[in-house]
């Protein structure tokens, strides 16, 4: 646990962390799975599949909240790693904190996916568990020249692209078609096993770019130049990954979330550099801060709100709340529907006043 002063963040960060984290609570309190039984069939049907991954080649909003979140990750980086130079901390002194950082994620993803119906189990699909791989990559490139830690982010999306297309494993020798790519291949050598959904463990070399590029971004954002020119760099980085990834998804490399293919690295750090680019104008420039608490009190205990509704909602608390809440709703005959959608409600409120009360005590869970 650790105590921070609100003043002393910065505040488009929180409130980009805490959307996200809005986003997931939403998610796992199963009110988009509710929304999208109620629109099955109608012209709002495609608008709720955006909170749902794409199959597999596309690109939906869903697909943006891990890279985001790595995203956001790499620019809290910057801001920490300053302010411990500040307070005169070495870097052998950093290693061991971000070291055990990087440990103690790599331990809570682990744990995530270990414990199942039919007993103990060893995955290395949660984003925590990639998080702790490409933080790690951040940290050691960290007091590298901006230009090489740009390269060194596109010779990891590089290196990608060799693995699927060249390594030529019987079997698995078809780069972009599911369960058949390199990236199965290695979580057999891995885990012995492949997941069903397409996901694979190397997606943490290539997302590790999205980590390094937050650490660009937030030592834009803490240099000394007018804030115009921060936010003129940031669209233009954005805007040229954004080409860059849907020119490569047309032409080479199709955007495939599920493998983390170099053109989705690209666009998804594309859309994460704007969005920090419009929340930090709106924000931190403009001074436009009222009502950022809803999303603030979630944002600054983004770990606690993860490791909480992964262990915790998705195990039984979810289900609890939302017998609870049909079985209320049914004494008043309201549709099953609207039932599942207010009692999905209910499941975020109450996580969102556990958020609450912690940030009125002062109490930020740390890693």
């Amino acid at each position: 646990m650790n105590n921070l002063k609100y003043s002393q963040r910065l505040l488009s960060l929180d409130f980009m962390r805490g959307l996200i984290m809005i986003f997931l609570m939403l998610e796992s309190a199963g009110l988009y799975q509710q929304l999208y039984n109620s629109a099955e069939g109608t012209i709002l049907a495609p608008l709720v599949q955006q909170f749902f991954h794409h199959p597999w080649n596309g690109l939906r909003f869903w697909d943006l909240v891990q890279p985001g979140f790595m995203f956001m990750a790499g620019t809290a980086m910057a801001y920490s790693l300053h302010r411990q130079q500040i307070a005169g901390m070495s870097w052998r002194q950093s290693f061991a904190k971000v070291l055990k950082r990087s440990g103690w994620l790599f331990f809570w993803g682990v744990l995530d996916y270990a414990v199942r119906p039919g007993g103990l189990s060893f995955e290395l699909w949660d984003v925590l568990t990639q998080l702790s791989f490409t933080t790690l990559v951040a940290f050691l490139i960290f007091r590298w020249k901006f230009q090489w830690q740009i390269l060194f982010s596109i010779g990891l999306l590089v290196l990608t692209e060799i693995l699927y297309r060249y390594t030529g494993v019987p079997g698995f020798d078809h780069p972009f078609t599911d369960q058949q790519n390199f990236g199965n291949y290695t979580d057999l050598l891995l885990m012995n096993k492949i997941n069903k959904g397409g996901w694979v463990a190397i997606n943490c070399i290539p997302t590790a770019a999205h980590t390094i590029w937050g650490v660009l971004a937030g030592k834009l954002l803490m240099s000394s130049i007018e804030g115009k020119e921060k936010m003129k760099w940031l669209l233009i980085a954005g805007c040229c990954c954004l080409l860059i990834g849907f020119g490569m998804d047309v032409t080479i490399t199709p955007i495939i979330k599920r493998i983390a293919t170099s053109s989705f690295v690209f666009a998804s750090g594309g859309w994460c550099l704007l969005f920090l680019a419009c929340c930090y104008w709106w924000i931190d420039m403009k001074g436009h801060k009222k009502h950022l608490i809803f999303f603030t009190v979630v944002g600054m205990n983004s770990i606690f709100v993860y490791l909480f509704i992964e262990i915790v909602g998705d195990r039984w608390f979810s289900e609890y709340i939302h017998a609870i809440g049909n079985g209320l709703f049914q004494l008043i005959h309201l549709p099953l529907a609207l039932a599942g959608i207010l009692s999905a409600l209910m499941v975020f409120v109450i996580e969102w006043r556990i958020c609450r009360f912690l940030y009125q005590k002062e109490i930020f869970f740390k890693l």
